[in-house]
């Protein structure tokens, strides 16, 4: 089982700590009625835009891009399942044909501070991703990466987590937060493998279109 697969489950697990996590954080992120703004704003404001496949890092297999759907992904869940305030995300979920996949996750939060205090709040969760997963199964061995910032908008840092088990399954990861004023938006890849099987550079430069994409 890849730890993937193990995350995925993960995800279920922690479908509750993300209901709980989000109430818990309320107040650090959408006061009480906020919701409601965000979406009469959006009304004035044309919807971000999400990541086509084609602008993924390449794979031989090519990519296949979901719908945009509503919600906070469970491919996130094992990294930031009980770190994200109550917003209203939306997200879009890609995969190859083979083990490798992805995800986006945008938010568009009151203002510019509430943006860049939630990335900032997203940066730290993964940050201390590595040694979270360390601590809640210790037949992980997890290695947590800062790969630096982008110069795009408000700004996008990369990040990258390499995890194995006890049974030897290896595999790599991807993130990169990015903010275009009051807009957030995470990309997350992964696959089987570690540091030297990542596509570091292409996935910086996805890192910076999925921001100026937006809008």
């Amino acid at each position: 089982m890849s730890v993937r697969t193990r995350v995925a489950a993960l995800a279920a697990l922690t479908a509750t700590a993300l209901a709980v996590g989000a109430a818990a954080t309320a107040q650090a992120g959408a006061a009480p009625g906020e919701a409601a703004q965000q979406n009469a704003s959006a009304q004035t404001k044309a919807a971000p835009r999400f990541l086509a496949a084609s602008e993924l890092p390449p794979h031989p297999t090519g990519w296949t891009a979901g719908p945009v759907t509503d919600g906070f992904p469970e491919q996130l869940a094992y990294c930031l399942g009980e770190g994200v305030p109550a917003y209203d995300y939306r997200h879009r979920l890609f995969h190859t044909d083979l083990d490798t996949s992805a995800v986006q996750v945008t938010v568009v939060t009151g203002s510019p501070a509430k943006g860049k205090a939630l990335a900032d709040r997203l940066n730290k969760e993964i940050r201390g991703c590595a040694a979270r997963l360390e601590r809640l199964y210790p037949e992980i061995e997890a290695e947590g990466r800062f790969f630096g910032t982008l110069p795009v908008e408000e700004g996008a840092t990369v990040h990258g987590l390499h995890t194995e088990t006890s049974y030897g399954a290896t595999d790599v990861n991807l993130l990169s937060v990015g903010r275009d004023g009051r807009t957030v938006t995470v990309v997350g890849w992964g696959q089987m493998g570690d540091f030297d099987d990542a596509p570091l550079a292409a996935f910086k430069k996805t890192a910076k279109k999925a921001v100026t994409r937006l809008y």
